[in-house]
């Protein structure tokens, strides 16, 4: 699987990585069971996808795990769990469009992490598409300023998301050097699944007793959203920055923004049309860039 992918141009991979993860907002925003509990349902229909492939094709490499890289990745899958948590409350406060560009500003905090962290360069192109980006989510973001303390809060919490995927995605770079897709996916995967498990337990967070609706989200969530999505993100690391992978995951609110439009009737605002410009036309940017 990892040599037939290597065929195929990564920037076209991340494409389809951003069409997955887009659906996200969309599932997450349906759903009416606790955030923590969707979440665990996702990770655990992705882990259990991912079990029979790694029995059959990659059990020596997995046995084969040095202690640092088992850590290194049992942390990823903590930020990422963390990162799940917040963002998925965000939806519960604020619309898909300001939700999804504010966790989006990850481009930001990963590529301050790439500079300081692996000693990587973004030249004045760079650093100004990085700029232009964020002032579009910021003119997306002052759309919901009047929109009372709730909808605030929400921004904050996809904030916040954003800082944890960023850390997330900084580890995926460090440990897809020398680790298959697969294999780091799902050590990291089962670890923000245990991790959500014992989020459930700290919060008192019944994990059963929703109806079937709340599985099946978990399962198309998991595979549009994770396989489709994150792994396929995790890929691109190998062969792609950091914070290009960032930079492209800033058109996952558009293409999310678009749906909300068609399933829930989230009609955005001329700021939130004119910022999606704005993004867009920063991602273009840093991509020639890159």
């Amino acid at each position: 699987m990892e040599k037939q992918l290597t065929k195929i141009n990564p920037k076209l991979l991340l494409l389809v990585g951003v069409l997955g993860v887009s659906f996200s907002s969309i599932f997450i925003k349906y759903s009416n069971a606790p955030s923590l509990v969707i979440a665990t349902y996702r990770l655990g229909w992705t882990v259990l996808i991912l079990l029979p492939l790694i029995g059959m094709k990659f059990r020596d490499e997995i046995l084969k795990l040095k202690k640092d890289d088992i850590l290194w990745n049992v942390l990823s899958g903590f930020f990422l769990a963390v990162h799940f948590s917040l963002w998925f409350e965000s939806l519960k406060f604020t619309s898909v469009a300001s939700s999804t560009v504010l966790v989006s500003t990850e481009v930001i905090f990963s590529a301050l992490g790439f500079v300081l962290i692996f000693k990587g360069r973004i030249n004045k192109s760079g650093v100004l598409a990085i700029i232009i980006t964020f002032l579009g989510s910021v003119v997306i973001a002052a759309n919901d300023y009047g929109g009372g303390k709730n909808v605030l809060y929400g921004d904050a919490l996809a904030l916040l998301g954003a800082v944890m995927v960023a850390v997330y995605t900084l580890i995926g770079r460090k440990q897809r050097d020398h680790l298959s897709t697969t294999v780091y996916t799902f050590v990291t995967y089962s670890a923000c699944f245990i991790t959500l498990i014992i989020f459930d337990f700290i919060s008192h967070t019944p994990i059963y007793g929703y109806g079937i609706n709340e599985i099946i989200l978990g399962l198309l969530l998991g595979i549009s959203c994770t396989l489709l999505g994150h792994s396929v993100f995790s890929w691109c690391l190998k062969y792609l920055s950091p914070s290009y992978v960032s930079s492209a995951k800033l058109l996952e609110p558009v293409f999310a923004s678009i749906l909300a439009i068609f399933i829930y009737g989230e009609i955005p605002q001329i700021s939130q049309v004119i910022g999606s410009i704005i993004v867009i036309g920063g991602v273009y940017m840093y991509s020639r860039y890159e």
